[in-house]
């Protein structure tokens, strides 16, 4: 199963050039998803007039070196690593669901587009590769659904319970669980196989059209905020923060994780 093209299989059933029309029609819904979001909630506006304020508002003057120096390390430190997790398990969970999803996504796009049928028979590394990430986001998604979430970690709320605000998480673990379930059966011949293809689909298509109501948007803003955060810190202006005691007050303890409060 995990050296096996899925979308080379299905093609039989379901043309590939409607299958790259709808890769790229998801594209397309990431770009004026993200753009509608941007301009509805005036995200790009709030980041400029923060950027404005704080190189106003700094005491010390950043040069084109250190910009450079300040921009390598969110891309290793904020982004690649996210590094602003400061709970291992949290962070953990959060780098698998990340590359798994980058994976994943890059895989399809490759495979769609490249080697569609079975007759261009794609490499083994990109079936293992889409398999790898779908299991990744798995593995990731759900640890953190239903073991660090603070509602329910902390908070005592049942796993189960769902908000809007769920609505990337669950979209994206159902498009990645119905993936691998659809290439599992596809493989043994199953014929509900078609079934869990058509969930995937369906889920898939949630996951990349309700980028306005969803999370999803937040993974293009992260990189800009921690650039942010860092230019500011570097120039003095802090965000407007007072500058860190010489030891800061420790309230509670580090030692427990709270539960339930």
């Amino acid at each position: 199963m995990f050296t096996n093209n899925p979308f080379a299989e299905i093609s039989a059933s379901v043309p590939p050039s409607a299958m790259q029309v709808y890769v790229f029609v998801m594209f397309i819904l990431v770009a004026v998803g993200t753009l509608y979001d941007v301009l509805h909630k005036r995200s790009a506006r709030y980041f400029f007039n923060n950027w404005r304020d704080a190189k106003i508002k700094g005491t010390q003057k950043v040069g084109g070196g250190e910009m450079v120096s300040l921009a390598i390390q969110t891309a290793v430190v904020d982004v690649m690593a996210s590094g602003e997790f400061c709970n291992m398990r949290r962070r953990i969970a959060h780098l698998l669901t990340m590359y798994g999803f980058l994976a994943f996504v890059i895989a399809t796009t490759v495979m769609v587009f490249q080697y569609p049928t079975p007759a261009a028979p794609a490499p083994a590394i990109l079936a293992q590769l889409w398999h790898i990430g779908a299991s990744m986001i798995c593995l990731g998604g759900y640890w953190f659904w239903f073991f660090i979430r603070v509602d329910v970690a902390a908070e005592g709320n049942s796993p189960f319970r769902i908000v809007r605000a769920d609505l990337f998480v669950l979209s994206l673990l159902a498009s990645a669980t119905f993936g691998l379930l659809w290439s599992y059966l596809q493989e043994a011949g199953n014929p509900l196989a078609m079934i869990f293809f058509g969930l995937h689909i369906f889920a898939t298509t949630v996951l990349f059209g309700s980028v306005p109501w969803s999370k999803f948007a937040h993974m293009f803003f992260k990189p800009a905020a921690a650039l942010e955060k860092r230019v500011a810190e570097a120039n003095g202006s802090r965000s407007n923060l007072p500058a860190p005691a010489d030891k800061p007050e420790i309230f509670g303890s580090t030692g427990q994780v709270p539960r339930n409060y």
